[in-house]
């Protein structure tokens, strides 16, 4: 990765910290407190099926030296630590649609699709960082991170991802952990089930966040426009975009509560995001719907 590039995403990473700094401290902690108290203190080992063993992870800042796996770690260069189903359940699990769609970005909202994705991302992820929770990108050789100096190294990584094709890839989870996907998720409803579904099968929770912006929730063109993709050779001329625009706002009604029942089948929860809104509500909608929930929720929020 370039330079450039190296500090364009950590200028993010420090813009994301700096958003999770401006949500009311107080409310912060007590969705924090509630988290807590319902799921045990973090992190802790408990006697049964939790204790059984899911995977080596490399060392990180902040374990102890007692947690090294020293047979394993003498097979290569680095320090290894054995880590139990119950603590790698306790990752949360982050998805940043990449895929070319995301790059699009009209005049009024400021900021692209995939900008926002990234910066909701990594101020969640530094929430959750702060609050003692781990944080891995939901990509291949991803790699936990814990304590507040993991958000650089998620922005790293995030910064290498190449371009996906607008669903989640199929990796190894640990059961009952929790996943947080951000995308438009303007793809067909069957792709998108599919791929949820075999999240759910694992099985885990989480939340999607559609995220759009406002000329797509919209339709706000008038007369002849010709809509050019960003792949080569898809365009479309339409005479007058007013004439299909409420046939445009159907259409992705359905596409909305297609994926809200989606979500709900699987025990997730679903909101939609603009990105000529404030992060800040979309960001703290997130941070609330990782509390532990009674049931299936799916709220349209913006």
């Amino acid at each position: 990765m370039s330079g450039a590039a190296l500090h364009a995403h950590t200028l993010v990473a420090r813009r994301a910290e700096a958003l999770g700094d401006r949500l009311p401290p107080l409310l912060v902690a007590a969705e924090r407190v509630a988290a807590t108290v319902a799921q045990g203190v973090h992190g802790r080992r408990r006697v049964g099926q939790g204790d059984s063993f899911w995977q080596f992870r490399p060392f990180l800042a902040g374990d102890p030296a007692s947690r090294i796996d020293w047979r394993q770690s003498a097979r290569s260069d680095r320090a290894y630590v054995r880590e139990t189903e119950w603590e790698a359940a306790q990752t949360v699990l982050l998805w940043r649609d990449g895929a070319p769609g995301m790059q699009w970005q009209s005049r009024p909202a400021g900021t692209s699709k995939v900008e926002r994705a990234g910066l909701l991302a990594l101020a969640l992820a530094a929430l959750l960082l702060r609050g003692g929770e781990r944080v891995r990108l939901l990509a291949p050789a991803a790699r936990t991170a814990s304590g507040r100096g993991g958000l650089e190294r998620l922005a790293e990584e995030m910064a290498r991802q190449p371009a996906g094709e607008g669903l989640p890839p199929e990796v190894k989870l640990p059961r009952h952990a929790r996943v947080v996907l951000i995308g438009d998720l303007l793809g067909p409803l069957a792709d998108i089930q599919a791929a949820i579904g075999r999240l759910a099968a694992v099985p885990v929770t989480g939340h999607v966040l559609q995220v759009l912006d406002p000329a797509e929730a919209t339709l706000p063109y008038t007369g002849r426009v010709r809509f050019e993709g960003l792949r080569p050779g898809l365009q479309t001329l339409i005479p007058r975009v007013e004439a299909v625009r409420e046939a445009y706002a159907q259409r992705l009604a359905e596409q909305q509560a297609g994926l809200a029942a989606i979500c709900a089948a699987a025990g997730f929860g679903f909101s939609i995001h603009r990105t000529d809104h404030p992060p800040e509500t979309a960001l703290l909608a997130l941070y609330t719907a990782l509390a532990p929930q009674t049931g299936p929720r799916a709220t349209g929020g913006r």
